[in-house]
Order: structure tokens, then sequence, then C-alpha cells
């Protein structure tokens, strides 16, 4: 263990080895002159290594990327840290405190990236995160959840190659599910990819809502990033045991209304679906025009609409299409079962949300 690592600097501030501080970055003013300001947790290490950031609610409204970070810095094992952990659990901040997606303007953030610090106001807080996080970083794990009313199945998405570092780690965070997706024009991905820093998404739950399964699962893949990239010691051997396989899709699509109407569902999240298999029926409320909603492939549901009321053309269902459906099904069975809070390996040091 060195004691003359230098310090880190980060947004024009040191952090010295084997410290940790959190750092508030001046963003532009709300209209009523209130400031605002990208609040950041650094922990540096007293010994070299990665430098990783997670970041969360770039989408104002997806609330369980906050709880997975709180969650992550209260982990006793970050006194034994290799490198740096650049935590950001709120970068939408003006969406976040009106619970909104998107930002006052109705700008998306995440269709913004790399930014400017002359642009729009989404452009200038993209700016500001580039600049001071994804520049400071050599990795990064961006946590989301599914839009408001719309339920997602724990997976992580990126876009990689056999043997890239994207791979290495959407293995290690342990999802049942992994998304090698495309990346998409102004998203943080993009602009991380174009400076040599590869970026992994974690995907669950539902926008506005804790949930408890989702929230232990990125607790614990992060966490298993961290000891694949070697900021973390490794588990003992017998506690290997409990490792979750995940299995890499090779496609997926979304299943739309075929009418407008009230939606009964009738698969759950996670179900593996058969090719023309009925996913529910869609009926008008007297109940007078009923059609049923189809699975037009084989595959595992990893999305679904929560709210019943649909208008035609509305996604419904994501299924994922695998080549090995049965090691995909079992693979989230396996999942669920080793991330409940009676059976999880690795429990937090606090109750469960409810």
């Amino acid at each position: 263990m060195s004691k003359d690592r230098p310090p880190l600097l980060i947004g024009g501030q040191e952090i010295a080895a084997g410290t940790r501080r959190t750092l508030e970055v001046p963003l532009p003013l709300l209209y009523t002159h209130t400031p605002v300001v990208l609040s950041t947790h650094v922990v540096h290490g007293q010994r070299d290594g990665p430098r990783l950031f997670v970041s969360a609610a770039i989408h104002g409204d997806e609330i369980n990327g906050v709880e997975i970070i709180r969650r992550l810095l209260r982990m006793p094992g970050l006194r034994h840290l290799r490198g740096s952990l650049i935590a950001v659990p709120v970068v939408n901040v003006y969406g976040f405190v009106r619970q909104s997606r998107y930002l006052p303007d109705r700008r998306d953030l995440n269709r913004t990236f790399p930014g400017s610090d002359t642009g729009s106001l989404a452009a200038r807080l993209a700016h500001a995160f580039m600049q001071v996080v994804v520049a400071s970083s050599t990795h990064g794990i961006d946590l989301h959840t599914g839009a408001e009313h719309r339920d997602n199945l724990p997976q992580v998405r990126a876009a990689f190659k056999a043997g890239d570092a994207a791979e290495r780690m959407v293995h290690a965070f342990g999802a049942p599910v992994i998304l090698n997706a495309e990346i998409r024009d102004g998203s943080l991905r993009e602009a991380a990819a174009a400076i040599g820093v590869p970026v992994i998404v974690y995907e669950g739950g539902e926008a506005l809502r804790f949930d408890e399964l989702v929230i232990r699962a990125g607790v614990r893949g992060i966490l298993g990033v961290m000891r694949a990239l070697g900021m973390l010691p490794t588990l003992r051997a017998q506690r290997g045991g409990s490792r979750i396989e995940s299995v890499v899709a090779r496609s997926s699509l979304w299943v739309r209304a075929p009418q407008s109407g009230i939606l009964r569902a009738v698969v759950p999240l996670g179900a593996r679906v058969q090719r023309n298999e009925r996913l529910g029926l869609i009926a008008d409320p007297l109940g007078e025009r009923e059609e049923p909603v189809m699975a037009p492939v084989s595959g595992v549901v990893i999305g679904k609409v929560n709210l019943p009321l649909v208008n035609e053309g509305e996604a419904l269902y994501h299924i994922a299409r695998f080549g090995e459906p049965d090691s995909a099904a079992e693979a989230v069975e396996q999942f669920q079962s080793a991330i409940r809070p009676e059976s999880d390996t690795m429990p937090p040091s606090e109750p469960p949300i409810s």
C-alpha cells in the first residue's frame, strides 16, 4: 500500500488518496435564482486501479438507481478500494425535483450528449457531466429503470465484442439477461465511447417506484464489476456458488396493442413465452369487442406495461429472443431465487424496502 499515490483532481478539486469527499459541481440556476449543483461523491483509494463512475437518474423519474448508489456508498468493503469510485446518484437534477423523466424544456438528457457549454439547458448539463465525471473515469455503469407505467426485468445493455472491456463488465454484473444493444445517437454511452470509456447500462424496475429485488441486484452487480476490474477483493471460494450465469439475447422486440382498450395481462415479467402464445386480452369497457395480444416470437418477457389502459399501437410486452430459451428461463429463475431477501448471500445491513 503506497501512501505516495497522488490525489485525484476532479472538477477542479483534489481528493487525497485514502479519503472520500462529496463535490458540488455548479449547474445553471433555476429561474427562481435557486442554486443547482451536481452532487458527486468520490472515493479515492490508497492503491492504483481503475476509475469507475456510477450514475443514476439521467432520466429524472428513474429512482431505483439513487437507492442503489446510496447502498453502494455504505458498503464497508470500499475501505479496501483500489482505484477510484465516482458516484453521481442524481444526474438530471432538474427532472428529479419535478419527478419527471425530462428536463423542464421536455428534452431527454440521454439524447443530448456530449452536450455543449453554450447550448440548451440539457446540453449544458450533459457537458458538465462529461467534463467532470466521464473524462475523469476509465469505466462507467449507468443505472436506469423502465419508463413510467413500464416495468423492466433486471438486465444489462452494452455494445460489445468478444473479449472487450464492455463484455467483461456485462458478464461480471450478473443480471439474468444481457442485451448487446446498439448505441443510440446522443446517448451517454455514445459520448463516453468516443473518448474511450466503456459504459454498460443496468435496467430494472419502473419509474418512480422502488423495487427491492432490482435494488439488491444493482448493488450486487456493481460490486461484481468492481471485483472483475480488480477494484475490490474477490469473494471467497465458498461464496462463489451463488454466481448467476447471464444469457445473451440474440435480439428483442416490443409487442404492440392491436386495438385501444383495457388490457388484461396474463403473462408476468420474466416468463418464457412461445410464438403465438396469448399474452393478454384487450377489450372495450363493455367487453363487446375483445382482441388477444399474441407473441410474434418465442423468448422471455423482459419488459411490460403496468397501466391497463392502452392505445392502439402502444408497446405492451418487450420480448428478448435467445438461442436457447430454456437456459434463459433458468437464468431468470436462478436470479429471482438468489436475490430474494431471504436467500441473498449478500444481504444489506438494513431492512429491505417493502
